[in-house]
């Protein structure tokens, strides 16, 4: 016979795999915003998108989102990380769909299947749960 931890096997990979390839891909957005600057500008300014001084701003919460799931200092601040992350994922989605460059969706895609998988599964294996996964699941 198994035990529940044998069980639950499955949720905690689906959860630490999901969590770490989401902190991956927005860390990874993080340094190209960084590093190659004129490009992200470029790149919003095509999206229709001219406030070039939100770059600073977007290169914190891509860093700060990642490390309030993965911390979990706090599950409210857990939460929040992970609606936000929902909001800037389903916009960048749809600002790419907006100018007909779906290709470009993809990342966000990609993204929220992974934002979904990580918010589903995090009650079974973290020790505090978050109480809207629950709300979700209803």
């Amino acid at each position: 016979m198994g035990s529940d931890r044998d069980e639950l096997m499955p949720e905690y990979y689906a959860y630490w795999i999901s969590t770490a390839l989401l902190s991956a891909l927005y860390l990874a957005s993080a340094t190209i915003y960084v590093i190659k600057r004129d490009w992200v500008r470029q790149a919003l300014a095509d999206l229709g998108y001219t406030a070039s001084y939100l770059i600073p701003f977007m290169i914190v919460i891509k860093v700060l989102g990642p490390v309030a799931i993965l911390s979990r200092v706090s599950v409210t601040l857990s939460d929040l990380a992970y609606a936000g992350i929902f909001f800037h994922l389903l916009l960048s989605a749809l600002a790419h769909a907006g100018v007909r460059k779906p290709a470009g969706a993809l990342p966000a895609a990609i993204g929220l299947a992974l934002l979904v998988t990580s918010f589903m599964t995090q009650n079974d294996v973290r020790s505090v749960p978050s109480p809207y996964v629950q709300a979700a699941v209803r």
